[in-house]
């Protein structure tokens, strides 16, 4: 029968996987399925390879800016087609004499109705366009149409053809003498002109592919084995098309017989690269792989800087150096390692790098500029860290890219100066990494040092409400926080969650402050109560302290250091006079704190600085010789409960600790100096 134990890691282990399986997947769709041609090159810079000569026989494909011009020529003779309604002056016609007849006979002579319709014969004959159809063509700098009639073409100037206003105005132009013009318009000749042409779209499109088609697309044509370039030589624009056309041929050969071995292809280094980054975790940060939440941050961080990568890259609106890859390793910094954020960081770069037009120069530029976010940025603190961590990646990217590109361009004068103004951009937009920070601890249930910083003040108003209730066990606290943070320092522990745990982890005694020697001024309440009533009440403040952290919204960290700075030990003066009174009974659990065993060195840190600062108020002498026994008394016996099992602490690093607690121990009761009175010398009040 398996153990629910197994299955349930069994589940998370895939759950975990299936993080990494949706990751890919999601990656994979964003990845451009056609070929892509091995080599890099842009004109007017060295080529960067070896000898170059043609694999097949290929056609040199004309540039864009050639195609268009040789294009513009062949359009110069460009007409577009108009087909003539004939039937439209008949119809026309009977009108104009059926009215004439009914409406203007007996006040138009009869000579007025000749000479209209031997002007609108004219007219129609030549044609009426609309005024949309001759804008457009004059628009289009068109000076010449086809006209067809009846199944007959031939050519007229655009100029010639009337709309309906102008076959207006030209019915009242040169009017013979026998003709008045008042009396023509009288016969309202507009309502008799209407449009007899209209654009033959199908036969004008004809025409226009035909004249397209006589442009070439290519200028020549390039044998195999023929030479093309060599390592070195500048890449002229000649070459530049040679070597535009053999990429557009490979990657069309690609498309044609590699379609599928391109999305092999990307499967295989897709996956590749995420199982690298999943035997990291696993095998070396077994911690960070054991939480679910982290798992999912990691490849979340990297699979959405893939997407925006691949989303640029596609779109073509923004260059890739304004996406701030260096927020990654930040984001990673801050609630992980350094090691696993620059891990997490070449992953992503690498991935990219399969997107992005230059990949070798893209690599370069990404990966120093992670090393040196990681580098800069070993505890964010404060927000000037941050500041100053997004100039060094400016300057970083700024040094890296200017070498890159004097190798390529061999004069400084040659590189492109928007390339620094991008960098600059990045950089701002790296300080949005502040912003990010809670947006993932509120996410994921992180806690960041920034977090920590601001809970350790002691103007806190949970610390200041401690300090008032139990200001003895708040002093005991502070020295501890004192002796954690140097221990911390010593073995390269998490310093500030050292320091703010220590602060906070006995705030449970603020339900009960009196039943703390520290907070007596007197008596002792404890003098009227059992050895099981007093252990019971000690040992509720670690319960009574997670309470207080639940409903204050303290973090998991915190919490972890509140539940185990006692572990599951016992509670030792009731213990011990428990044991007195009854050597030979079984001692009962409530004289054991319910608390968990150290998971961590800090943890393990503040447990040992707890014990050590408690115990050496009731030395006394202090001495070197009594301090040193009774740190290395009580470590040792830590040790020996087992208290520290499950810790990744070395007995290198329990030495470390020891020593540092014996000097921070020597150092607050260090001997004073009794200072002299002089005879007749009264001295002068503390306060007046």
């Amino acid at each position: 029968m398996k153990s629910p134990h197994l299955d349930k890691e069994l589940t998370q282990h895939l759950l975990k996987i299936a993080f990494f399986v949706l990751g890919a997947l999601l990656i994979l769709q964003s990845f451009p399925r056609e070929g892509r041609f091995r080599y890099t090159f842009q004109e007017g810079k060295p080529w960067r390879y070896g000898l170059m000569t043609a694999p097949y026989d290929f056609q040199i494909y004309k540039s864009e800016d050639q195609l268009e011009n040789e294009r513009a020529l062949a359009l110069n003779d460009f007409k577009p087609y108009l087909r003539m309604d004939t039937s439209m002056f008949e119809k026309q016609l009977a009108t104009l004499k059926a009215d004439f007849h009914t409406k203007y006979r007996l006040t138009v002579p009869m000579h007025y109705l000749d000479y209209a319709v031997s002007q609108l014969k004219v007219i129609y004959a030549t044609g009426i366009v609309s005024n949309k159809d001759k804008e457009a063509l004059l628009d289009d700098s068109i000076g010449f149409v086809v006209m067809v009639r009846n199944k007959m073409a031939h050519t007229q100037s655009i100029n010639s053809l009337f709309t309906a206003s102008e076959a207006y105005e030209a019915l009242f132009q040169n009017l013979p003498p026998s003709i008045d013009a008042v009396q023509l318009k009288a016969c309202r000749l507009n309502n008799y002109l209407t449009e007899n042409l209209t654009l033959d779209k199908e036969a004008t499109q004809r025409e226009k592919e035909a004249l397209l088609a006589t442009v070439s697309l290519t200028s020549g044509l390039v044998q195999r084995g023929e030479r093309i370039i060599d390592r070195g030589e500048i890449i002229s624009a000649e070459t530049f098309q040679v070597l535009s056309s053999l990429k557009r041929v490979a990657e069309k050969r690609q498309a044609d017989v590699g379609g599928v071995g391109v999305l092999i292809g990307q499967i295989v280094l897709i996956s590749g690269l995420f199982f690298l980054q999943f035997l990291f975790l696993w095998f070396f940060r077994p911690f960070t792989y054991k939480r679910k939440a982290n798992v999912a941050f990691v490849l979340i961080m990297i699979t959405s800087l893939v997407l925006l990568t691949a989303l640029v890259v596609r779109s073509g609106f923004a260059t890739v150096y304004l996406i701030p890859y260096a927020v990654l390793p930040i984001m990673v910094r801050t609630f992980f390692d350094s090691r696993t954020a620059l891990f997490a960081h070449i992953i992503t770069v690498l991935l990219s790098s399969a997107i992005v037009p230059y990949p070798y120069e893209f690599l370069l530029l990404q990966i120093t500029a992670g090393m040196t976010s990681v580098y800069s940025l070993k505890d964010l603190t404060q927000r000037s860290q941050l500041v100053i961590c997004a100039l060094l990646v400016f300057l970083t990217y700024s040094i890296m890219y200017l070498g890159v590109s004097l190798i390529q361009e061999g004069a400084i004068l040659r590189i492109n100066p928007m390339m620094f103004a991008y960098f600059l951009l990045n950089a701002g937009l790296m300080l949005s990494s502040y912003l990010l920070i809670y947006l993932f601890e509120w996410l994921f249930g992180y806690t960041s040092n920034v977090t920590l910083v601001e809970l350790s003040n002691i103007n806190n108003p949970l610390l200041r409400q401690f300090s008032e209730t139990c200001p003895g066990s708040f002093q005991h606290s502070m020295q501890v926080s004192n002796l954690a943070t140097a221990a911390a320092q010593e073995i390269n522990a998490n310093v500030q969650l050292a320091r703010t745990g220590s602060l906070y982890h006995d705030i449970g005694k603020m339900l009960n402050p009196v039943f703390f020697v520290e907070n007596q001024s007197g008596l002792n309440p404890h003098d009227s109560l059992t050895p099981e009533e007093s252990a019971a009440i000690i040992r509720k403040h670690v319960t009574d302290g997670l309470k207080l952290a639940h409903k204050h919204k303290l973090p998991l960290v915190i919490r972890d250091c509140i539940r185990s700075h006692h572990g599951n030990g016992p509670v030792r003066y009731f213990y011990t006079k428990f044991k007195n009174e009854h050597p030979d009974e079984p001692v009962p659990d409530v004289f054991f704190y319910e608390g968990d065993l150290p998971m961590s060195k800090e943890t393990a840190i503040l447990m040992m600085a707890d014990a050590v600062e408690a115990s050496s108020r009731s030395l006394k002498t202090y001495t070197e010789e009594s301090i040193a026994g009774l740190v290395d008394k009580i470590i040792d016996n830590q040790i020996a409960e087992g208290l520290y099992k499950h810790v990744p602490i070395t007995f290198r690093d329990l030495e470390k600790l020891k020593s540092v607690f014996k000097s921070k121990i020597t150092s607050f009761y260090h001997a004073r100096i009794t200072y002299p009175e002089a005879p007749g010398v009264t001295q002068p009040p503390l306060i007046e």
